[in-house]
Parts: C-alpha cells; sequence; structure tokens
C-alpha cells in the first residue's frame, strides 16, 4: 500500500469555519453521524420498537440499518478518508461532502416515516449514497493510477447494489429473498473488512507495538479471490460451494491474525482491539461456512454468525479504527484514553452476551427467560461505548487539528 503525502497548502491569515472544518476529509461528519446512529437505532430496536412503523420496519429494519445504515456508512467514510492518503487527492470535501452527508440523513428518517412515498425516497437517497461516494473514489484512484485499490470502487459498487436488492423486495413485499439480499451485503462488506484490515492491522502493529509481523500479502490475494467467489456463489445459491470457500477464508483470516503476534500487543488497546475484531472475523466466516452446509442449515441459528461478524467482526473493528484514524487525522497522540478502553470492552461484551442469547433456548431450555435480559444488556452495553465514543470524539472531530495542519 502506497502511501503518498497529501499537499499541504501554504499558510494564510484566513481562520477556517467550523462547515470547512466539519466537512474537510469524510472521516469527520460520517464517524460522528455514525457513531450516534448505531446507539440510536439499537435503542429504538431493543426499547422502542413500537416506533418503528415504516414500510421497512422490524427485523429486517433493524439488520439493514446496522449493515447499509451502519458498518457500511462508516466504510465509506474511511474509504473517502484513506484515498486522500493514497492518492494525495481529497475525494470529497466541503459542499460536495455535505450533500453526500445529506442523503445518509434522507435515508435514516425516510425509513422511519410510514409512508410508500417516504420509503421511496429513503431508498433513491440511501442507494445514492453509496453509488455517490463510489464516483468519488473511483475519480482519485483513476487520476492516481491506483490500480490495487480499484476492487474498493467495486465493492461500494457491490454495496450500492446488495441495498438496491434489498430495498426492492421490501417494496415489493418478497419477504423471502431479503435474508438471502442481506446475506450477500454482509459478504461484499467482510471483503471491504478483510482488505483492509489485512494492510492496516499489520502497519499499525509494527508501528505501534515495534514487532517484526509479515503483511501477509500473498496469503491476502488469496483471501480476497476467496472473498469474491464466496460472493459469486451465494449470488448463484450453490450452498455447498458457498460454505468450502468461507471455511477457507476462515481459516486463513485466522492464519494471518496467528502471524501477526496478538499476544505481543495486549498492552496496547490501539492495537489489541483491532486483532480480537480480526478474530471474530474469522470465526464468524468458519460459523457461516458451517450455516452453508446444507446437512447443517438448519440446526444453527443464521443469526449465529451475522453477530459473530457484525458485532464482533465489524463493530469491534470500527470502534477501533474510528479512535485510532481519528487521532491520527486529528494531530493528537496514537492513545486511546481510558473511556475508550471501556468502550472497547463493552461492544466486545455486548457481542458475547447477544451471542449467549442465541444459545439459551438450546443449552438450557428452562432459562429461556433470560433472553431478554441479555438482549437488554447487550444493548446497553452497545449503546454507552458508542456514546461514549460521540461524546470523546465530537470536539476533536468538529474543531481543526491539533497541530495546526489542515485536515
Amino acid at each position: 500500500m502506497a502511501l503518498v503525502q497529501i499537499d499541504i497548502p501554504s499558510p494564510t491569515s484566513h481562520k477556517p469555519s467550523r462547515f470547512d472544518v466539519v466537512f474537510a476529509l469524510g472521516f469527520r461528519p460520517i464517524y460522528l453521524m455514525s457513531a450516534i446512529w448505531a446507539a440510536v437505532a439499537i435503542a429504538l430496536w431493543i426499547y422502542m420498537p413500537q416506533l418503528l412503523i415504516g414500510k421497512m420496519s422490524g427485523v429486517w429494519w433493524h439488520a439493514h440499518e446496522m449493515l447499509w445504515g451502519f458498518i457500511a456508512t462508516v466504510a465509506v467514510g474511511f474509504l473517502l478518508t484513506a484515498s486522500a492518503t493514497w492518492t494525495g487527492k481529497n475525494p470529497l470535501k466541503s459542499t460536495p461532502l455535505a450533500l453526500l452527508c445529506l442523503l445518509w440523513i434522507i435515508a435514516r428518517i425516510g425509513y422511519l416515516i410510514p409512508s410508500d412515498s417516504s420509503f421511496v425516497i429513503a431508498a433513491l437517497a440511501d442507494v445514492g449514497f453509496f453509488i455517490y461516494a463510489a464516483i468519488a473514489l473511483a475519480r482519485v484512484l483513476y487520476k492516481a493510477k491506483s490500480k490495487q485499490n480499484y476492487p474498493l470502487v467495486v465493492a461500494l459498487l457491490g454495496l450500492a447494489s446488495s441495498n438496491a436488492a434489498y430495498l426492492s423486495c421490501i417494496a415489493l413485499d418478497k419477504v423471502d429473498n431479503l435474508r438471502t439480499g442481506f446475506q450477500i451485503g454482509l459478504l461484499i462488506m467482510a471483503f471491504i473488512a478483510l482488505l483492509i484490515g489485512r494492510r492496516v492491522i499489520p502497519f499499525f502493529t509494527q508501528r505501534g507495538a515495534g514487532l517484526d509481523i509479515p503483511r501477509s500479502e500473498q496469503s491476502g490475494k488469496y483471501q480476497l479471490w476467496l472473498s469474491g467467489l464466496a460472493i459469486v456463489s451465494l449470488i448463484l445459491g450453490l450452498s455447498s460451494l458457498t460454505a468450502i470457500l468461507l471455511f477457507a477464508l476462515g481459516a486463513i483470516t485466522l492464519y494471518q491474525l496467528y502471524t501477526w503476534q496478538p499476544l505481543g500487543v495486549r498492552k496496547v488497546p490501539l492495537l489489541w482491539v483491532l486483532h480480537i475484531s480480526y478474530f471474530f472475523l474469522g470465526l464468524g466466516l468458519l460459523i457461516a461456512g458451517v450455516y452453508f452446509l446444507p446437512i447443517t442449515v438448519n440446526a444453527l441459528p443464521p443469526a449465529t454468525f451475522v453477530h459473530t461478524i457484525g458485532m464482533g467482526g465489524f463493530a469491534v473493528m470500527i470502534i477501533g479504527m474510528m479512535t485510532r484514524t481519528a487521532l491520527g487525522h486529528t494531530g493528537r497522540p496514537l492513545k486511546a484514553s481510558q473511556l475508550m478502553v471501556v468502550a472497547y470492552v463493552l461492544v466486545i461484551v455486548a457481542t458475547v452476551l447477544r451471542l449467549a442469547a442465541l444459545f439459551v433456548p438450546s443449552i438450557a431450555p428452562a432459562a429461556t427467560q433470560a433472553i431478554v435480559p441479555l438482549w437488554h444488556s447487550s444493548a446497553a452495553c452497545w449503546i454507552v461505548a458508542f456514546l461514549a465514543y460521540a461524546y470523546q470524539y465530537a470536539p476533536y472531530l468538529t474543531s481543526p487539528r491539533a497541530d495546526g495542519r489542515p485536515g
């Protein structure tokens, strides 16, 4: 991954406005919006489900908003920021970036309004958000001839397409196809997380812990090819092949983590949180492989691999990446505060509690009354964690860099 220094304009006496600061780089508004929405969306789903009266309601709203409304949105914010570092060119800033954020806000509000027209407007804005971001990313990557990053543009367009397919099933009341549409979106997001994680976790680990670890470039190529094939296989409905590909993908992911000496980062929260997320990601892919095997498809709750990957893999990685990259891009020391360490632990605990709730009926049928308390406890941990991020990082994300540099 080539790093290109962003051109820094000569100092002037002009003091940037708050708008200029907030919309200087993609991570600033998108990280803050996403963290707040992560907390609000779970609060609505667990504690106030009676408010979810839009056309896309219930568990399908929850699944959509966690994957596309939160997780994939953070990925967009990261890629718009990272691409500026890779190419030296900022994909979106100022009014164009504000318009991207406006599309996202319209979608979140529109899905909560109980009318067909509001759903259509929200869906168009939501899909447009990912297409807009993909075009902006493609433009700077093409200008910089950053060919190794072209797959990320395809992945963003894949998120837009899978989102459109999912929303179309909602509009046409084809509920039977929603689960497959969601799983396709989940695997596309896994492709992005694996690509980013395999690049940045060794890089951050070498710099933050001084460990001499491999970059896993060759296995990373196999990983990305397997991810792409698994997505195609799932689209074609080849469950057995999908299972085999996911087993291989999970095994490579866990092997990479083993070679990165995870015990060597146990004293560095900014690093161990990323290593733990990569473990959950690899484990979730293995569990997904079990789910797609025809002989076990009815024995394993589909929510098992979804929450292992989505909460343990994506969400733990997200809160780690949102802190580490925000500190770096706002000119602050690369050290997690005590509050953020607590937030890391809370997201991990939320994951464990949510997974525990899935297995209570099969492990202890007499204790099924514990499911709701587990849900509520998991949700409370999650909400506190992401509100803690918003509380601490809102001043960072809305203020000029601490070191006085632009960006």
